[in-house]
């Protein structure tokens, strides 16, 4: 075709009936976060047919775009830190510090600080090598829900509407969105649980970046905060080694479920973003005159819904560490509730202290085929604050690949425990 010749086109219309794409699957995954991207990376692993369905237009979910920076939960706490979630994290952690986009941290426990933009890469390269179908910008519609099972989801798309039939399915959308459109119970928190917005800072001076102190932010926010129009009082500065930005996180904002509220989230979000930048450039200026925001992240959401499971984890079991007869997933993380405009409430637990996350906390109680991966499985507020980061996130999403896999067309209930165990014997015995 020449550059001069014209596409021929055509005129269509929507039919008087609205025509709905169907996909079938063996397991349909909601909500492309890291935890739903390792379900699906698992589930496909054990031969399964996998359709994963984002509303964003790319996967990745908070990871990405919300700009998170580290990866943590991965290792246990103290100096003897040893790892406790494997699967594709060690390949994730294998590929990434290869190409030099994965950095290793040791400060109370081992961290990663990563490249958002690489990350994103790594996680559509194993999707598609996977042979996973991905589905982005798809918002759901409605669930067809009969005799405790979800048989088929509707989405709608910029491009026509969308339905996926699946024998299993996992909820991974972080507010619970599959179980709460089924009918299901969910819970709601009755006091504020905050939310912070990431953002990128450059143009700060290389040089004396090295004498920044988080201890000396902490107390000045504290002191003068409150004339910038700021409300956090902690959290953290990261500068990149080897890069001409830092990533920022000191705010705190309520995180509604009133869809008209949505947007108002963003904008409180980013106006605390420009205030720290002022902050910045007045109180530190030796350091950030001249700083200005690359980027701003979307809002990074803690705690908004979540179901009601067989089981609910409990701040007691995490403290106990006492392993349940149905454990999925085991975690380190400290208790880390952001229930206060000032300040999170931390309540650290020993060096190498693990705890268990049970199958049931991950099992809605009134269907018999989802299971919830990440941050909207069920718990007490203090131990969702706990489990909510993304190293327990990709071990919760394995089990829940292996789970649907050992149910089949039974209940999630009722499946062989100790087949289970055996399977996730990686995440949850092993310490190598």
């Amino acid at each position: 075709m020449s550059d001069n010749e014209i596409i021929a086109t055509r005129t269509v219309h929507r039919g008087a009936q609205r025509d709905i794409k169907t996909v079938k699957a063996d397991i349909c995954v909601l909500g492309a976060g890291i935890s739903g991207v390792a379900a699906a990376l698992e589930a496909a692993k054990l031969g399964r047919k996998v359709v994963i369905v984002d509303a964003a237009p790319a996967i990745g979910g908070q990871a990405i775009g919300s700009i998170i920076g580290t990866i943590i939960g991965l290792y246990t706490h103290g100096p003897e830190a040893y790892q406790i979630t494997h699967g594709i994290a060690d390949d994730l952690i294998k590929d990434m510090t290869a190409e030099g986009s994965l950095l290793r941290n040791h400060h109370w426990t081992v961290n990663f600080q990563y490249d958002e933009v690489r990350l994103s890469r790594w996680m559509e390269r194993k999707i598609q090598e996977a042979g996973v179908t991905a589905v982005v910008g798809a918002v759901l519609t409605d669930v067809s829900f009969k005799n405790r099972r979800v048989e088929h989801i509707d989405f709608a798309t910029r491009f026509g509407a969308l339905r996926v039939e699946a024998n299993g399915f996992v909820d991974s959308s972080g507010d619970a969105t599959l179980s709460f459109a089924a009918g299901l119970a969910v819970r709601e928190p009755t006091a504020p649980i905050f939310g912070s917005l990431n953002f990128l800072i450059e143009g700060y001076n290389l040089d004396t970046v090295k004498e920044l102190k988080m201890p000396e932010i902490y107390e000045r926010l504290t002191a003068r905060g409150k004339s910038y129009g700021l409300v956090r009082h902690d959290g953290f500065l990261m500068h990149f080694p080897a890069k001409n930005f830092m990533l920022a996180n000191i705010s705190h904002f309520e995180t509604p479920l009133d869809p008209l509220q949505s947007a108002n989230m963003v904008f409180e979000g980013r106006r605390q973003a420009d205030a720290v930048l002022e902050f910045l450039r007045k109180e530190f200026g030796h350091i950030f005159a001249n700083a200005r925001i690359r980027a701003y992240g979307n809002p990074g959401i803690r705690q908004t819904r979540w179901i009601v499971g067989s089981k609910q984890l409990t701040l007691d079991e995490i403290r106990s560490g006492v392993r349940p007869a149905d454990a999925a997933a085991r975690c380190a993380w400290w208790v880390e509730l952001h229930n206060a405009k000032e300040l999170v409430h931390w309540e650290r637990l020993p060096d190498n202290h693990v705890y268990y996350i049970p199958l049931g906390c991950m099992t809605p109680a009134e269907a018999d085929n989802v299971v919830a991966a990440g941050r909207c499985v069920d718990g007490d507020s203090h131990a969702l604050s706990a489990i909510r980061v993304m190293g327990p996130c990709i071990a919760m999403g394995t089990a829940a690949a292996h789970s649907l896999d050992l149910a089949g067309s039974g209940s999630v209930h009722r499946i062989d425990m100790a087949a289970l165990s055996k399977r996730l014997y990686d995440n949850l015995d092993r310490r190598v």
